[in-house]
């Protein structure tokens, strides 16, 4: 399916304000478990379920970006924008992938909270559907852009290793 034409499809659906409180309401309840639902003891600190799953070495991080996969799904078919979708996903991608690093990663996902940002990131939406495209426009751009410097300095630090290594089995003969 040509990716346009999916987002054209999405568009074409009643925005998310339009939607039944059910669906508002159980994103909102389940991102409430994933990021918040246990009371850390003797501190005003909550975790949710996310970052507990993510303490289980390889699947923990892998099944806490699937239930958060599934909040950026309902906003789709709720009307949500490319933009926020985008930016929705950059969420969930960050805490997965610095949530994948043992004991950081973790405290990471447990104060990052991927889950609730995009709901935020969504009755936002609701509120000023423009401001918030404009805004997530600017930081998917940004994301894009320091992905590619960073992609770039990898090139090029590969690129003078790779010539000094050429030159150093070059001088051994």
């Amino acid at each position: 399916m040509d990716v346009r034409n999916g987002f054209q499809r999405l568009r074409s659906q009643p925005e998310f304000e339009q939607r039944p409180d059910a669906a508002r309401d159980g994103i909102e309840r389940l991102a409430w478990w994933l990021d918040s639902a246990i009371a850390v003891p003797g501190t005003r600190f909550r975790v949710g379920f996310d970052a507990l799953v993510g303490l289980i070495p390889g699947i923990g991080d892998v099944a806490g970006m699937l239930m958060s996969s599934y909040i950026i799904g309902v906003a789709a078919r709720q009307g949500a924008p490319p933009a926020a979708l985008a930016r929705m996903a950059i969420n969930v991608a960050l805490e997965t992938f610095v949530g994948a690093v043992p004991i950081l990663g973790d405290i990471f996902d447990a104060i990052w909270r991927a889950n609730e940002r995009n709901v935020r990131l969504l009755r936002r939406h609701r509120v000023a559907p423009q401001a918030v495209r404009r805004q997530s426009r600017a930081v998917v751009a940004a994301w894009v852009a320091g992905s590619l410097v960073v992609v770039l300095a990898v090139a090029v630090v590969a690129f003078v290793v790779l010539r000094w290594l050429i030159r150093e089995v070059g001088a051994a003969f």
